[in-house]
């Protein structure tokens, strides 16, 4: 008996019923849908750059991801429309937010307490005196950016003037974060990631959900990203899933950013890379978890490089991709395992602007029946999980097993 807790990060299913008060570049989130825009562009012929055709997702459907998005929405979903052979339904989020931290908490059977701060549209968006501690830690007499802006456009703008004068590059985005780029090899990963680590209490003071370390490689014109970001967010105020499985005397194991998330709270092990990495650390956990231990992983690239992006096609692959890889490892689970996937948000590629939509999110579970579980609260998910590893639980969430 051990339960597998996979967040595919952003596949939202829309309905959100507060979407009105969630905006991107002006406009309301309402109607905004992740995964039905996404296969209708791909059923209309507007998702074919490496792949063609309706959007085709035989495991997710066959669990109930087609049924979910009707569920939350009423929305078409071309190509998903079998009749479910999974546990499914759809959950709504009540934290104020439409970010990583505050779905995952939630998700982890704690709805964020506070209000999150955001840093403001206008330039400069940071207070002088926080830049001014970034330039003391780091030993530098200024830093670049000081706005809102996407991660791979701030490289483009900025990342030859931060390899020529050493200064860090400092952004923010509609999440409550405060991001700071730098390059691995001419500024140095531990010199980032201690500058992340130092500033980060001023920004938690403040109820920024994370600071981001950002590194990356590569010369003008051909700058990347690396896998060694490193998120360092506020620890939870209360206990969550994660401990209160570690509580019980169970193992628990991360995939991903989980880690990051919950601030290293209630968790035994760590596995990290790009997401066919974490895929193949899963693999490698569906045979070497303990009995009666939680995994809990986030994909995060249907997010990063798809969603904020606004491309289309490459989500399509992405969710492609995931279910061909679920496939193959669903068969391989023990007797009495299950396995939930579900979202923390939306990022629907079709939208406008660039930032997450506040949407519902699919709850699909694999080893626990078939039935709809109808409409719940993202809280349910880990009052759920407790259930099945018979652990206690702890938050306003409810078991739906």
């Amino acid at each position: 008996m051990r339960a597998f807790l996979l967040v595919m990060d952003s596949v939202g299913i829309g309905g959100a019923p507060d979407a009105a008060s969630y905006f991107n570049a002006g406009h309301p989130d309402t109607g905004a849908n992740t995964l039905a825009h996404i296969a209708q562009a791909c059923a209309e012929g507007r998702a074919e750059e490496g792949r063609s055709g309706p959007l085709c997702l035989p495991v997710l459907d066959a669990l109930g991801l087609g049924a979910a998005v009707r569920l939350a929405s009423g929305d078409a979903v071309p190509g998903l429309e079998v009749e479910p052979s999974g546990l499914w339904g759809a959950a709504s989020e009540s934290s104020r937010g439409k970010d990583t931290p505050s779905g995952h908490w939630e998700l982890a059977g704690l709805p964020v307490p506070w209000d999150w701060h955001y840093f403001p549209v206008e330039q400069p968006v940071f207070p002088p005196e926080l830049l001014a501690e970034v330039c003391e830690i780091a030993g530098v007499d200024g830093t670049l950016a000081n706005c809102h802006g996407s991660g791979t456009v701030m490289l483009e703008e900025f990342g030859e003037e931060h390899q020529r004068s050493g200064w860090p590059i400092c952004y923010t985005s509609a999440d409550s974060v405060f991001q700071i780029a730098a390059h691995e090899e001419s500024f140095g990963l531990d010199r980032l990631l201690n500058l992340c680590e130092k500033i980060a209490p001023a920004l938690h003071k403040m109820k920024v959900g994370r600071v981001i370390a950002r590194p990356f490689v590569g010369a003008p014109g051909s700058y990347k990203r690396t896998s060694n970001r490193h998120d360092y967010a506020i620890m939870p105020p209360q206990p969550i899933l994660t401990n209160w499985v570690q509580d019980a005397g169970r193992r628990v194991y991360a995939i991903g950013k989980i880690g990051d998330i919950f601030s290293m709270q209630g968790i035994d092990e760590v596995r990290k890379g790009e997401d066919a990495m974490l895929m193949c650390h899963l693999s490698d956990l569906v045979e070497e978890a303990e009995e009666g231990s939680l995994t809990f992983a986030n994909f995060v690239e249907f997010d990063s490089l798809y969603g904020h992006r606004r491309d289309v096609s490459g989500y399509a692959r992405a969710l492609e991709w995931f279910d061909a890889e679920l496939g193959r490892l669903l068969p391989r689970l023990r007797e009495g395992d299950m396995l939930l996937i579900t979202a923390d948000h939306g990022n629907d590629p079709t939208w406008t602007g660039t930032d997450h939509t506040r949407e519902r999110v699919p709850v699909l579970v694999y080893g626990r029946g078939a039935g709809q579980i109808g409409q719940i609260a993202f809280a349910d998910v880990a009052a759920s999980i407790a259930a099945h590893l018979k652990v206690p639980a702890q938050g306003p969430g409810r078991s739906f097993l």
